[in-house]
């Protein structure tokens, strides 16, 4: 898992790979303690954003936000969670896909309204902001009154989100919620809170995951089930797509403001979400595991041992050892303590590159004929670099094997994978990767395979990443690159039934 802050593809100074927008938390549980418990849950949602962190809590009076640049663990101090005292609270933790990465887009996001306080937390990308902005302006020159003392060039989208629901006056949260969520597009799970209710929502296709746990005395909201069980919550289910749940001293209650047409993101089963976490009922290691023995029969190769990328490839070579059976080793090193650096290497030193991350095991490797298995190839600086590293300690032969499908597209929906232009697949076959890479083979586990693997329909999955069918409306070409929309017309062009969607612009000018 990668609740370390350290991915397989941050092993190379400068080189970043697939990040998720964020994890989201809450809990309502009056006479806990809801800032700690908020705090451990997002630590348990570490590996889903590391830039900033932060914890809104009420105690049915005001609403308490902290946060701030950096790790939980960096952010808050025993002191800080000691002075936040109060019966609910959201957490939050981010990498930004929209907005840039600074304080003020740290969240939770805060808003005073009419009748009280709102505080959100956001994990998705809104591919509709333009359009809400000016269905903002419209509300607030209709009340008289503009949020943000009279600021709404904001540069998030939850800013602009957390401000809509906060703009209706005559109305409580929840109805103002109810009102709101089915102008937003895109995806979007959501936790938010009054100073009295926790508030839970997840847009209609359900891409980013939200679920709802139960404390002795309380309710909890989370981005992945291995969050409630850091906090002692027994899994109840999932929040459903286009569901809208309220907790507070009346309860639970439960509203749809949108029919469910469930799109659940693929790639949470091949990377972002923690190996102990549950999704659709089937946990993520057994799925992994299940990819990799996919893989093995797909692509078979003669070889000595199978050996995993810490951490990400792990549980897939287990499964690629047991269905071939040639034996699993370890046959590298990862430094758990490194983490993030923000030191910048000299030429001199970045040239040591991956040995500051990583290092081979030499005694298990020289001589060996291996075959290594990683999560997916994003640039190819990573696996180009571990390759000469292996040979280097002395293997014989060393195959590349991918548990995903080669990334081809940009994620419009909260993963910031690299620019299109930057992606080795999109201008390289799988041959030419190879050489590039300087593997003795390569391989990927094929679209139908992987899909198979998670026991979850196909037309129930978003898959645009790996062959650029899109389930949501996607931006405007004006926002993206030439390049990305040209692909895209291209994909539609060969897909007829993509022609019917309607294109929206997104908050953000990622390709």
């Amino acid at each position: 898992m990668r609740g370390d802050g350290l991915l397989s593809h941050d092993l190379l100074p400068g080189e970043k790979g697939p990040q998720d927008a964020c994890g989201v938390f809450g809990v309502w549980a009056p006479g806990d303690e809801v800032a700690k418990l908020t705090y451990f849950g997002l630590y348990a949602l570490q590996h889903r954003g590391q830039e900033s962190a932060g914890i809104a809590v009420s105690d049915g009076g005001n609403i308490v936000v902290y946060k701030d640049m950096g790790l939980v663990s960096q952010v808050f101090t025993e002191a800080s969670l000691e002075s936040l005292h109060g019966h609910v609270a959201i957490g939050h933790t981010r990498y930004s896909t929209t907005g840039a990465s600074v304080w003020e887009n740290a969240q939770p996001t805060f808003r005073s309204t009419a009748t009280g306080h709102i505080a959100l937390g956001h994990n998705g990308n809104i591919t509709n902001t333009p359009e809400l902005r000016v269905r903002l302006r419209e509300l607030s020159t209709k009340s008289g009154e503009l949020p943000l003392g009279g600021n709404i060039e904001m540069t998030s989208d939850t800013d602009v989100l957390t401000s809509l629901i906060a703009s209706h006056p005559d109305l409580s949260i929840e109805a103002a919620a109810m009102l709101e969520l089915p102008h937003v597009r895109g995806a979007f799970s959501l936790v938010f809170m009054d100073d009295d209710a926790l508030y839970g929502a997840r847009d209609p296709q359900g891409i980013r995951p939200l679920v709802l746990g139960r404390l002795e005395r309380g309710w909890v909201l989370a981005s992945e089930t291995a969050a409630l069980d850091i906090v002692g919550a027994a899994f109840v289910r999932e929040v459903e797509p286009g569901e809208l749940i309220t907790i507070d001293g009346q309860g639970l209650r439960t509203q749809r403001f949108a029919e469910a047409d469930p799109k659940g993101c693929l790639f949470e089963y091949v990377y972002l979400a923690r190996p102990d976490t549950t999704i659709a009922g089937r946990g993520v290691q057994a799925t992994r595991v299940e990819i990799g023995r996919m893989l093995a029969k797909e692509y078979p190769v003669e070889a000595d041992l199978v050996i995993p990328v810490p951490e990400s490839g792990r549980y897939a070579a287990i499964g690629y050892a047991q269905e071939s059976g040639i034996p699993f080793a370890e046959g590298l090193v990862k430094n758990a303590y490194v983490g993030r650096t923000f030191i910048q290497p000299s030429q001199t030193i970045r040239q040591l590159g991956i040995r500051l991350k990583l290092n081979p095991l030499r005694d298990v490797i020289a001589g060996q004929r291996l075959v290594v298995v990683d999560d997916s190839i994003v640039r190819g600086n990573t696996q180009r670099a571990l390759v000469r590293m292996l040979r280097e300690a002395g293997a014989r032969e060393v195959h590349v094997r991918i548990s995903s499908p080669p990334v081809q597209w940009p994620c419009f929906y909260g993963i910031d994978f690299a620019t299109r232009a930057e992606l080795i697949a999109t201008g390289l076959s799988v041959a030419e990767i190879c050489t590039s890479i300087d593997a003795d083979s390569l391989a990927y586990v094929s679209l139908d395979a992987l899909v198979e693997a998670t026991t979850i329909p196909a037309d129930r999955l978003c898959r645009a990443c790996f062959d650029g069918v899109y389930p949501v409306q996607i931006p405007e070409p004006q926002i993206v690159s030439k390049q990305v929309m040209d692909a895209i017309e291209r994909r539609v062009a060969k897909t007829p039934e993509l022609t019917d969607l309607p294109l929206l612009q997104p908050d953000d000018g990622r390709a």
